[in-house]
């Protein structure tokens, strides 16, 4: 938890600083006098005072202000003549202009140089993979199938999937995957007109979690199937060989059920034995009728004071099958549980080599009003197949420096678009997130590479100036609001309708951000 808390920090504090740091240097290009420049609200925990400004790090790191003298339009006459020049509310409205913009500013020049650096560092980033993409799903009709791994969209490469929501066409035409070692182009037909939000809700739905070709066997040995006879490699997963043609397998005899260097650990002093796939019976059938059963059915761990660990499940039985149906992945062992109405579900497991009848009553529990049903096991984590990392060529300093406005200017434009879809109601607020979700998903990036982490600070970086430009009272984009009715007016607006439009602008914000909260709570507690 304490490095989720630092990561967050170090993920949002950047974006903060520099977002602050442009509103305090065009005041201080304009000649304002800046009196408090804080990273954070509320209590300070560090601070220290340079000239009329007192720096400070305060303790909610959910933000940041530059305080500025003379920034109260009704008490602007207390302001003594001598310091006029100093003040905010005496400066031109050109002035006030660039200093009020001058933090969603510095998001997109942030932005832009995480880009420039991206674009020259060359880093290695996972392959965008689909996962388990079943017959009946949106992707499936669309010509994609499980374990693809998608390269190139419009004809344009895609290394990450930023440069999917990045492509300048707005509509996914077509794609190229690499299925199986083969390069494979898929078309959509014109009648879906394929948007990538579309296309990125539909690929949630099935997460690129595949498992290695691991079986264990009705004895209790574990077995890596392999379409190599001189090489025991882990090039698929279990999910990709079920697609590939041909019968021919061989089965590579392990050590045990533990990994080395995340692969699994073949014992050498065994030949590989051929296996053969009886294409009348198919895959997983031809698996079962030999006594082998995928990694995934497999008990990874028991939940202590569960329905299972009550019934003596325990780590490294099978679980066969569950009301007669036959199982194959975790996914359907979890299906099959969902469908229990209160009668105690018979539950075949292979337990020491002898096959064992169990009635489980799953434990049902309440997550946000829907009906959980579990019945306290999860999977073998250990052999969920490994990312594949992919090379981004590196820059040149100018092409880096061209290709970064592209970038930063796209990522601008979608951003509106979202919040535009967002107002409109053709996206759910349900999608937005709060502060655990920002944290989560920094956590996450991390833990796949620096080069997404980035990516992603650059994205939420232009999202936060973007979002500050909203022309909302207590935003940026409500100042400047307030500056061109003042042009046109030709005076400042009155005290009322400032405390009005503040106090709008306030609850319409505070409004937002407790949305935001709650969403987060229902999505993780």
């Amino acid at each position: 938890m304490a490095q989720k808390i630092l990561i967050f920090i170090l993920f949002l504090g950047p974006l903060v600083f520099f977002h602050e740091l442009g509103h305090y240097l065009f005041a201080r290009l304009f000649g304002v006098r800046v009196e408090v420049f804080s990273i954070g609200f509320g209590p300070k925990i560090l601070k220290f005072k340079k000239g009329f400004t007192q720096y400070a790090v305060s303790l909610i790191p959910l933000g940041g202000y530059v305080k500025m003298f003379g920034d109260d339009p009704f008490n602007s006459d207390s302001v003594a003549e001598e310091d006029k020049k100093y003040s905010y509310v005496h400066k031109s409205k050109w002035a006030r202009f660039w200093i009020v913009f001058g933090g969603p500013l510095a998001n997109f020049i942030l932005a832009y140089f995480i880009y420039v650096a991206l674009f020259m560092s060359g880093e290695k980033v996972p392959e965008i993979k689909l996962g388990a993409v079943s017959v009946e799903s949106q992707l499936h009709k669309y010509g994609f199938r499980t374990g693809d791994s998608i390269k190139k969209v419009n004809g344009q490469v895609v290394a990450a999937p930023t440069d999917i929501a990045l492509n300048t066409e707005n509509t996914l035409k077509s794609f190229e995957v690499g299925r199986l070692g083969k390069n494979v182009k898929i078309e959509i037909p014109s009648e879906f007109s394929l948007k990538p939000e579309i296309f990125f809700e539909e690929m949630a739905k099935s997460p690129a979690v595949l498992i290695m070709p691991v079986l264990k066997s009705k004895s209790g040995d574990f077995y890596l199937l392999s379409d190599n006879k001189s090489e025991a490699k882990v090039e698929y997963s279990l999910e990709e060989l079920s697609m590939k043609e041909g019968n021919e397998y061989y089965l590579y005899k392990l050590i045990s059920d533990e990994l080395k260097d995340e692969k699994p650990v073949v014992d050498l002093s065994v030949e590989p034995k051929p296996f053969m796939i009886d294409e009348e019976k198919g895959f997983y059938k031809t698996l079962v009728t030999n006594d082998l059963y995928p990694v995934d059915i497999v008990v990874g761990g028991v939940t202590m004071g569960s329905p299972a660990a009550n019934s003596g499940l325990q780590k490294g039985d099978i679980i066969k099958s569950i009301e007669g149906k036959e199982l194959m992945t975790f996914n359907e062992l979890k299906e099959a549980v969902s469908k229990y109405e209160g009668k105690a579900l018979d539950v075949v497991i292979i337990k020491n080599g002898e096959e064992k009848l169990l009635k489980l009553s799953p434990e049902v529990k309440e997550n946000n009003g829907e009906k959980q049903k579990l019945i306290g096991v999860y999977a073998y984590r250990e052999f969920y197949m490994r990312p594949k990392f992919v090379e981004i060529a590196s820059l040149g300093i100018i092409s880096a420096f061209t290709q970064s406005f592209g970038r930063t200017g796209d990522a601008i434009l979608k951003t509106f678009e979202g919040f535009k879809k967002l107002i409109t109601a053709e996206t759910s607020f349900k999608n937005i997130g709060g502060p655990l979700s920002i944290g989560k998903v920094a956590s996450d990036s991390l833990s796949i590479s620096a080069s997404y982490f980035f990516q992603l600070m650059a994205l939420i970086s232009i999202n936060l100036g973007v979002i500050n430009l909203f022309p909302i009272p207590v935003l940026d984009g409500g100042h400047i609001v307030f500056i061109i009715l003042e042009a046109i007016n030709g005076g400042p607006l009155s005290r009322r309708k400032l405390e009005v439009a503040q106090q709008f602008g306030f609850s319409l914000l505070l409004l937002l951000m407790v949305g935001a909260l709650f969403n987060d709570f229902t999505r993780f507690f």
